[in-house]
């Protein structure tokens, strides 16, 4: 654990049980293998723990030195089940002196949060319809039937595969919307339930993992939009993004691609490539790198069902044509709709920030995780009002807005890029 001795003699020095710290003394405690969070004022060593986090070890690193209260009730639907697991990491307490929040955050926005968060809870709004999202994974099961049975009755000609491509490629994203939801354990009562659901929904029906995505959503609900800390803002030098990077980029003379056109290279190489080429690559990369060998049986159970199914028809080539195709415009589903409410947001390096102003100003989304999706919109309101009260902005865009933003966006940052890079 990090700290070695001088931890012990702290625990057991102060008040027989454990010591007392200050935040600058918790903020020394930043680094892979020695890190401390603080959670309702209590203090935490999770340098080992962090190994054996079900989010992924990154998500808790990302936190080490601060206060994770937020995040902490944000993320888990079981409070008391998971203080149970923490006990054993429990190292002490802030001193009385110190203020719950760090870096300055703004404590009654910070409270009046918790007890929006309270009374959201009070109206039931955590609370799950299991008839809508029975409902939401029996209509993917059912296009996917369709699907195979148009090709059944009514063979592989060009009309019907475009018409079967169509739906498979709609089940695909539905399913990806519906994975979302277990994966944030935002469906079924018990965690071990929803993790289950999880792996069938992802890998069986996607042939994608969960362990994967676990480790990449979470880290970007964390810290949305948060340089090295955010995954989904690593544009893998593709695209420069926010106001902060390009202007970096174009200081230090960095030139992958030109960026001043990354708002029309961005049809090209943005959502038709993401799901097809990069998630595919990364995905089992990933489950052979970290041996989750779960995963990856959950994953291989859909090649076997696709194939089973389709290459009797369309023979193993086209069968690969046909899957390959989906993705595609799965892919394009995906990036435009989930982009809408990330790349023109705001993007920048760590600012440490309350939960409620990094969620608003980062993302148009996911302010409760565990909330299930279908009473977003009682909440809404309640979200409004409280960034009202605090001067927070708060966006609501029409479909087409938010589409051209993107683009918007894209094009703004390339032009920071060229005058810093011609001028600068």
């Amino acid at each position: 654990m990090g700290g070695g001795g001088q931890q012990t003699d702290r625990i057991t020095g102060t008040n027989g049980r454990f010591g007392t710290y200050t935040w600058e003394e918790v903020q020394k405690h930043t680094k892979f293998g020695d890190q401390w969070i603080v959670v309702e004022r209590k203090v935490y060593n999770v340098s080992q723990w962090v190994k054996r986090h079900p989010g992924g070890l990154r998500i808790i690193g990302h936190y080490a030195g601060e206060d994770a209260t937020e995040a902490f009730t944000a993320f888990h639907p079981d409070l008391q089940l998971v203080r149970k697991y923490m006990k054993p990491l429990l190292i002490g307490e802030l001193e009385a002196s110190e203020p719950s929040q760090d870096c300055q955050k703004n404590a009654a926005l910070v409270e009046d949060f918790r007890a929006l968060r309270e009374h959201l809870e009070a109206e039931g709004c955590f609370k799950t319809q299991p008839l809508f999202f029975m409902l939401h994974l029996g209509h993917i099961l059912l296009l996917e039937v369709i699907a195979l049975m148009l090709v059944w009755c009514f063979g592989t000609g060009w009309i019907n595969t475009a018409i079967v491509a169509v739906l498979m490629a709609t089940a695909q994203s539905q399913a990806g919307w519906l994975q979302h939801d277990f994966g944030h354990l935002s469906v079924c009562k018990t965690s071990r339930w929803n993790h289950l659901v999880h792996k069938f929904v992802i890998g069986h029906l996607k042939g994608a993992s969960a362990g994967w995505w676990n480790h990449r959503h979470f880290q970007h609900h964390a810290k949305p939009n948060v340089f090295k800390k955010d995954p989904d803002v690593n544009m893998l030098n593709a695209f420069v993004v926010g106001k902060v990077q390009p202007v970096e980029y174009g200081v230090k003379k960095i030139k992958h691609l030109p960026y001043n056109h990354q708002h029309k290279y961005f049809f090209f190489i943005g959502p038709p490539l993401l799901i097809p080429v990069y998630f595919q690559f990364q995905i089992f990369h990933n489950m052979i790198v970290h041996g989750l060998w779960v995963d990856l049986a959950w994953c291989i159970s859909y090649y076997v069902r696709y194939f089973l199914c389709y290459t009797q028809f369309y023979g193993v080539f086209w069968a690969v044509i046909l899957f390959n195709f989906v993705r595609f415009m799965e892919s394009h589903w995906f990036v435009w709709v989930t982009q809408m409410s990330h790349m023109p947001m705001h993007i920048d390096y760590e600012k440490h920030q309350d939960w409620l102003s990094m969620q608003v100003h980062s993302e148009l989304s996911h302010l409760f995780p565990t909330m299930p999706r279908h009473n977003y919109w009682r909440a809404a309101p309640h979200v409004r009002a409280l960034c009202d009260k605090y001067g927070v902005k708060y966006q609501e865009k029409t479909l087409y807005g938010a589409f051209a933003d993107i683009i918007r966006s894209l094009e703004e940052s390339g032009e920071l890029w060229l005058d810093a890079y011609l001028n600068k």
